[in-house]
């Protein structure tokens, strides 16, 4: 990404109004005007994520959970923000697997909470291996 995000991000949304509605609903575009070339490629191919094995290995994420979130977007989890908050973030989840950005933000919260509330070894043993054709195929990846 570029440096100084926040502020290209703003000056975007100041040119073109209609993706701030976008970004407050989704918290996503498509065309995200601070991500690099470079890192639109990473993107697509989910290499970006390879970063957060580190965060796995210390303890502070897991290898499967929902997606880490910053704290105003717990704002819109709304009633399923302690769904949210009572487990671990995770480098892929049931999220990535069902779509990823394909998927509304509203989805993306029933899916986090559905994982927290119906979590078992083979919910995770499953998501792991639909992650990998998910990766491979990018599917959802913006």
């Amino acid at each position: 990404m570029y440096e100084n995000g926040d502020s290209i991000l703003e000056k975007h949304f100041r040119e073109c109004p209609e993706d701030r509605l976008i970004w407050q609903q989704e918290r996503k575009l498509k065309n995200d005007p601070r991500v690099t070339p470079v890192g639109a490629v990473l993107r697509k191919l989910s290499l970006d994520e390879l970063p957060q094995i580190v965060n796995v290995l210390t303890g502070e994420m897991s290898l499967i959970g929902p997606r880490p979130v910053v704290e105003d977007e717990l704002e819109i989890y709304a009633s399923s923000r302690k769904h949210y908050l009572r487990s671990r973030p995770g480098v892929t989840g049931l999220w990535q697997v069902s779509g990823r950005s394909d998927t509304s933000y509203f989805e993306r919260i029933k899916l986090d909470r559905y994982y927290v509330t119906q979590w078992r070894p083979l919910l995770d043993l499953w998501i792991l291996f639909r992650t990998i054709p998910a990766v491979l195929l990018s599917r959802g990846a913006h």
